[in-house]
């Protein structure tokens, strides 16, 4: 079975960094993505960033591009966010998912992925 684990959230203050983690087991095939998404309370799911596996293409939602990477290691059992210039409203919980379907995943829309990890809270004060 898939698993993913998140891990790495917490406080941040304002214009400071942050690096989320989510270990990924069980694939059998080699073509998948790995996405993160956030949920702020009252609001809907929202697609952060994704990455492909096995050619490491990235996506980036509009509301992150140019403060946030995401990157994994070779073998892409962990995945990475790394939160910069982080803002209050960046204030979520985040969680990692996966996508057996490359070609929708990286619209970065909820429903195309097929699991979720827990969820990891980053809380960003102004």
């Amino acid at each position: 079975d898939v698993q993913l684990q998140a891990s790495g959230g917490g406080l941040v203050q304002a214009g400071g960094s942050l690096r989320l983690s989510c270990q990924v087991s069980g694939f059998t095939s080699d073509d998948y993505a790995i996405g993160w998404f956030r949920q702020a309370p009252g609001a809907e799911r929202e697609g952060v960033s994704c990455i492909m596996n096995p050619d490491g293409a990235t996506h980036y939602g509009d509301s992150v591009k140019g403060r946030f990477t995401i990157s994994s290691d070779s073998a892409m059992n962990t995945v990475y966010l790394h939160m910069n210039m982080l803002k209050p409203e960046d204030t979520a919980v985040y969680y990692c998912a996966a996508a057996n379907d490359q070609a929708w995943a990286k619209g970065l829309r909820a429903h195309e992925y097929d699991y979720w990890g827990q969820g990891t809270l980053v809380t960003v004060s102004s």
